[in-house]
């Protein structure tokens, strides 16, 4: 079997798994197990300039935002349908990725970080300012009757899950196509060698600036999903908290790894949840435990394996 066959097999096995969980887990695992692909997208549109392109961001809470209030504010304040509300969530992360990019790329290393963590805060001051509309903090619910698609309600549990089911295979085919076609590896090529790629001919900031927009596109667009599926959107999704956490999902699951984005998501639902459950101290434990992660499987769960045992992981 060739790698892209094993590769093929591995992410359809994935999302046959997926499908048949939501039949054999108890109601509280399957509506983690929504979340959990939603804030994985998240993560993978975090992998897409991280983990490929090799630039470190801390503003990505800016897109997930965008995308939520470009969804929650058409819908809530004009009374929109869910999918031409979903474009405009998409048209608005794409915007404002676009112009984002654009000025960020003119820094690099830690003055990148930098710049896209003062982005994003200014994001939230924004959201904060506004907040006639937004309600800030508060935030504001979507209502169970406005969220229904082409007569499917999305408040059903079912109807969630495997609207959340179609959005996170989407996404994790369009990357595994992507990682694979030559945009996928000239992205590469920039994160190993970004002078090299220069001499090759390559227009590096033109790249670059397409993988912050495909990120923020694919950040923005779980951001909508979760406003759309769970019912509400605050400013707490703004929060500098939002940008770190697609951070440790992707250093966890593993940077550069198709599946890596889900499984670190996967782990760090149920350490928290485990470990809140045990002791109000949880975050040590947590703490603790992403120390050891760190230490023992320093490329993440599925970028090890890719390492020690299977060197065909996407």
């Amino acid at each position: 079997m060739t790698n892209t066959a094993k590769s093929n097999t591995l992410h359809f096995g994935l999302l046959f798994f997926l499908a048949i969980a939501f039949l054999v887990l108890p109601e509280y695992h399957s509506g983690n197990l929504a979340r959990i692909m939603i804030l994985a997208i998240y993560a993978m549109g975090y992998n897409v300039l991280f983990g490929y392109t090799g630039l470190l961001s801390l503003g990505h809470a800016l897109f997930f935002s965008a995308g939520m209030y470009g969804l929650g504010l058409t819908m809530h304040l004009n009374g929109w349908t869910p999918a031409p509300a979903f474009v405009v969530a998409l048209l608005t992360s794409t915007i404002v990725a676009a112009i984002v990019g654009f000025l960020v790329l003119r820094t690099t290393g830690v003055a990148f970080m930098i710049v896209t963590l003062m982005f994003a805060q200014a994001g939230y001051l924004t959201i904060l300012y506004f907040g006639t509309y937004t309600r800030g903090d508060e935030g504001f619910a979507l209502q169970q009757a406005t969220r229904q698609l082409i007569g499917f309600d999305l408040t059903n549990p079912s109807v969630r899950y495997y609207t959340a089911l179609i959005l996170f295979s989407v996404v994790l085919l369009l990357l595994a196509y992507l990682v694979r076609s030559p945009f996928g590896r000239t992205l590469v090529a920039i994160r190993e060698n970004e002078e090299r790629a220069k001499m090759l001919g390559y227009n590096v900031t033109a790249i670059k600036l397409q993988a912050v927009i495909l990120s923020g596109v694919i950040s923005g667009a779980s951001g909508a999903a979760y406003a759309l599926l769970f019912g509400y959107a605050g400013a707490t999704f703004a929060t500098v908290q939002y940008s770190i956490l697609p951070l440790l999902w992707v250093l966890v699951g593993g940077a550069g790894t198709t599946t890596g984005a889900f499984f670190g998501v996967l782990f760090m639902t149920y350490l928290i949840d485990y470990a809140s459950g045990q002791t109000n101290a949880y975050l040590i434990v947590v703490g603790l435990v992403l120390v050891a992660v760190t230490l023992f499987l320093p490329h993440g769960i599925v970028g090890t394996l890719r390492n020690k045992y299977a060197g065909w992981l996407p």
